[in-house]
């Protein structure tokens, strides 16, 4: 009834907008009676400590025209410890922000001629490219194969795979003589297209493609933020195609080369299963299967993991994985999912050993995931304070004078030459002065 809410007439408005036979829930907290879902608490002897963390103007249904509100940001804990604890990672947040660090270290910038696009710069591009690096060495030792794809398809793709129908809003599109294109926001039907190129055996199985293509996704203005959140990024993605009775070993492999590479970053991590959900697609026999290989492979890990069940894909069960920064914040970056629907969309099929044709199950997998999302994460992880390995300024040699300039910069020669980034400081200041600025910048 409105006259319950005739004191504040927001609720009213809301009330009135409402089909008439839409259903509406109230809460009640001793004589207060709210619009709200809930629940509240009793009373305020439940809040011990309290903090406002931020006041913003705002408008009514953020419509400018409309009446003028105050949003207020708190947050309240059930004691002042846990509150302390809050309030000192908050402000270890702000100082590792990778945004802040970006620019004083001058790794990368956005500009607002392509918003969601980050410009890196040489020092950026250099801990960019080493954490490609590190990914192929990886990719060498688990035998997998990198490949080229384009970024642009005709549309014709996109039907093809699904996302036509249900990505079409978070693509970029455009006509091309009459025919509609878009640029890529993910490698797998590319990658259906080149496994489907010519007729396979069951010997080329397993076939492991990786792919560091350029990708492109139409994400709202709004919800950009600095590299944890792009338009254009690279992924370090990767598709095996394989046969039923080898996707435990692929995927035990996976959960093996996801856990060296995390180590080395000094990331933990935890490990839910995602099994099958209520709508989805293919035989159940198949789905048994591909669960008990992904519980088979999360088991041979030693670690815990969690069951999420009911949780998986419509097109196959999949491992989500967590991992924590230093601030013991989380962060959704390693996949991997099985997929038995993208090969019967693209009719992809191989010769088994009795020479008929099978199907064979795709294992999308990543382990930085957005390589810019990863450099995001462990710009704030290290808080600017690269490993020697990553870092963009490994050595600065500072010549105690100038007749030892040119011997400093014969050794800058030679230790490039053995691949490491050194530069020479030969300025007019105060050798001490060039030292502590080179410790302050790495």
């Amino acid at each position: 009834r409105l006259e319950m809410f005739q004191e504040n007439k927001f609720k009213v408005e809301l009330i009135s907008n409402l089909p008439e036979e839409a259903t509406i829930s109230c809460y009640r907290c001793g004589p207060m009676v709210d619009l709200c879902r809930g629940p509240h608490l009793p009373d305020t002897a439940w809040i011990k400590t309290v903090s406002v963390n931020q006041c913003s103007r705002a408008h009514w249904r953020a419509d400018v025209t409309k009446d003028p509100l105050v949003r207020v940001y708190a947050v309240t804990f059930p004691d002042k410890k846990l509150m302390a604890e809050y309030k000192l990672r908050i402000e270890e947040a702000k100082k590792r922000d990778h945004r802040l660090i970006g620019l004083q270290q001058e790794l990368f910038f956005f500009h607002t001629l392509s918003p969601g696009s980050c410009f890196f710069l040489p020092q950026g591009a250099k801990v960019y490219n080493k954490l490609m690096e590190f990914m192929r060495e990886k990719y060498w030792e688990y035998e997998y194969d990198e490949v080229i794809t384009p970024n642009v398809y005709n549309f014709d793709l996109w039907k093809t795979s699904g996302h036509a129908a249900h990505y079409k809003e978070n693509m970029f599109s455009f006509d091309v003589e009459k025919a509609e294109f878009g640029l890529k926001p993910m490698n797998c039907p590319g990658h259906c297209v080149m496994f489907g190129n010519r007729k396979r055996s069951f010997r080329e199985l397993p076939m492991r493609l990786a792919d560091f293509g350029v990708l492109h996704r139409n994400e709202f203005s709004g919800a950009l933020h600095g590299l944890t959140r792009v338009r254009r990024f690279q992924q370090d993605d990767a598709h095996i195609f394989c046969r039923q009775d080898q996707m435990e070993k692929e995927l035990a492999a996976f959960v093996k080369m996801l856990d060296e590479v995390y180590e080395v970053f000094g990331l933990t991590y935890e490990m839910k299963l995602s099994t099958r959900p209520e709508g989805y697609l293919g035989e159940l026999e198949t789905w048994n299967k591909a669960e008990a290989a992904l519980e088979n492979a999360l088991n041979g890990t030693g670690k815990e993991w969690k069951l999420n069940p009911g949780d998986g894909a419509f097109y196959g069960p999949k491992i989500d994985i967590t991992v924590f920064d230093a601030l013991k914040r989380r962060f959704q970056c390693a996949t991997v999912q099985l997929d038995f629907q993208l090969p019967i969309r693209f009719n992809l099929s191989y010769v088994s050993e009795a020479n008929e044709p099978e199907r064979p199950i795709i294992i999308h997998r990543a382990i930085l995931g957005s390589v810019e999302r990863m450099f995001a994460i462990l710009t704030e992880h290290f808080a600017g304070k690269w490993p020697f390995w990553l870092s963009p300024r490994q050595v600065m040699i500072v010549p105690v004078s100038e007749l030892s300039r040119d011997y400093a910069h014969e050794v800058r020669t030679v230790l490039r030459k053995e691949g490491f980034f050194c530069e020479v400081d030969d300025s007019d200041r105060k050798m001490q002065k060039k030292v502590r600025e080179a410790q302050l910048e790495q």
